[in-house]
């Protein structure tokens, strides 16, 4: 029988968690708020206080996210459209059962176990209502901040389209549940259900939705994008890039109001975060450089994730003793100059940013439309320390729509929509190397923050667009000559170096690199696409 904590909250739900298959003998606590789960989770010794009353949570030795541990299932429906590869791994029908069985089992003879209602999507014509049922207080209120939060009637009425059944504590059995490892995350598209066990890296719980997003929305003509959105209060602009490359420092400015850090639909009205809050990577943080996201590392309602605390309980950012994935889960409330509806207009502006670890992409580069179809599709950055099991230091890759982890479908799909959208507004196209130059990773530090924003807003202001522009001849964009407030040597990466010929055939390498990535999506591409492949030069 259902049994919660909270007087208020005797109401009948309209669906029961006997409908997911749950019958628990423990306490159930429905939809807590943020204090609430807080002091459970501190109670509990799921997680600490620092001393500014913020939660700290440690995730043990999974601090990033487990990919070749992420399935859906392979059965009629949805799933036919599914792009199958190494990225969306098939498990069967028999695999997801036997290992649901052990979930409900798991959570049915929990404790206690935490309910939270929410939706995903700030756009009321898009939304989809969603529920998470966890073992975790912590967890439940990184779902409470990272999700759209519902009103007390919304609460009443709740149908969620998309459930989650989280067991963090429950490990698999790879030799008899037919998994890789002790960690599972296994998406049902058609059932509605998703099921994560042996992990306690809360990111999972919001790409696992975003996932699903990505895969319902193109069939309505909307456009879902990892990517982070600000805007002037006219202007909006989008900012595609891995975990790492800044899409949350980028777009939290304080002369721009944050639409959201990480997910979004391009639908026909504008841009719509997919959630309510952030996940901002902490690594060193520095008031100096991002003001408004380090304010939220002091404001209680955040979590920290597997931060290092001193003596005096306060964070040090920049010890990875645990990881260099280190996370900050806030409210978008937390961000005081943001849109009231975490909504946007058309945007203007669409960049891509990569972390370029061969330290041969310039600072700024601007994109025709072939140019970014070709680059969104190629999707080329370096994964960052931390950000997956096993990554210590920044790797080159290529992740298709900058987001390819959560992209089920095709990706000329996801390109042919951005094209459209782009198309149809004008938008302006620009890549962004937040990474290295002089010499590549190893040799230099990254280009420091300043610089990005101070090109970055150049761009967006428009203020770059009496400048003179030359085009690079590997690889076709055209990069700016001059802008104020930046060496004028580092918009030119070749100069950086000091070794000419070393620049190029590194540069040569990366550009062999991009075309041979390239040859799995060649078919069905334009000519003019193909075109903007860049070339390798003898």
């Amino acid at each position: 029988m259902e049994s919660t904590t909270r007087s208020s909250e005797s109401a009948v739900f309209a669906t029961p968690l006997a409908s997911h298959g749950l019958d628990p003998a423990g306490i159930v606590h429905w939809n807590l708020n943020s204090d609430e789960l807080h002091n459970i989770a501190v109670k509990r010794g799921e997680a600490q206080f620092t001393a500014h009353n913020v939660l700290l949570a440690t995730t043990g030795e999974r601090t990033g996210r487990s990919p070749n541990d992420r399935f859906i299932v392979d059965e009629p429906g949805l799933a036919d459209q599914v792009w199958w590869g190494s990225v969306n791994k098939s498990t069967s029908r028999n695999v997801f059962e036997g290992l649901l069985q052990k979930v409900q089992n798991h959570l049915n003879d929990a404790d206690e176990i935490f309910v939270k209602d929410a939706h995903c999507g700030a756009d009321p014509n898009y939304s989809m209502p969603v529920r998470l049922v966890t073992e975790k207080a912590w967890h439940a209120a990184f779902y409470h901040n990272m999700f759209v939060r519902s009103d007390s009637q919304d609460l009443v009425d709740h149908i969620p389209e998309y459930t989650i059944l989280h067991a963090p504590e429950l490990r698999a059995n790879p030799n008899v549940d037919g998994v890789n490892s002790e960690v599972f995350v296994i998406l049902a598209l058609d059932r509605g259900l998703v099921i994560i066990g042996g992990t306690h890296y809360a990111g999972e719980i919001k790409k696992a939705i975003f996932t699903i997003m990505n895969h319902i929305l193109p069939t309505k003509g909307i456009m879902p994008m990892h990517c982070s959105a600000n805007t002037d209060g006219q202007d909006a602009a989008l900012f595609f890039g891995l975990s790492g490359t800044g899409k949350t420092t980028l777009s939290a400015d304080p002369n721009r109001a944050l639409v959201g850090d990480d997910e979004h639909g391009w639908s026909f009205d504008g841009v719509f975060n997919f959630e309510g809050g952030c996940y901002a990577k902490l690594i060193g943080l520095s008031k100096d450089d991002e003001p408004e996201i380090f304010a939220t590392t002091r404001m209680p309602g955040t979590i920290l994730e597997n931060v290092i605390l001193d003596a005096e309980g306060i964070p040090d950012f920049d010890n990875g003793t645990l990881t260099q994935n280190t996370r900050g889960s806030y409210p978008i409330e937390a961000i005081e100059n943001r849109t009231e509806d975490s909504t946007a207009g058309h945007p203007k502006n669409v960049v891509f940013l990569t972390c370029d670890a061969f330290g041969v992409l310039p600072p700024l580069s601007r994109l025709n439309p072939e140019q970014a179809a070709y680059h969104f599709m190629s999707g080329y950055t370096a994964k960052v320390a931390g950000t997956e099991i096993g990554v210590t230091e920044p790797q080159a890759t290529f992740s298709t729509c900058f987001g390819a982890p959560f992209m089920p479908r095709h990706p000329s799909i996801y390109a042919d929509l951005l094209s459209k959208k782009i198309s149809e507004h004008n938008a302006n196209c620009w890549l962004i190397n937040t990474g290295w130059i002089a010499g590549g990773y190893g040799e230099s530090s990254r280009i420091k923050i300043s610089w990005t924003r101070t090109l970055l807003n150049a761009a967006l202001r428009g203020d770059l667009d009496d400048v003179v522009f030359v085009e690079d001849p590997r690889f076709g964009f055209t990069v700016p000559v001059e802008c104020e407030g930046i060496p004028n040597e580092i918009l030119q990466p070749r100069e950086t170096w000091t070794d000419t010929v070393r620049y190029d055939n590194v540069a040569n390498l990366l550009a062999q690199m991009f075309i041979e990535n390239f040859e799995q999506y060649e078919e069905g591409c334009s000519d003019a696409v193909l075109a903007a492949a860049p070339k390798v030069i003898e």
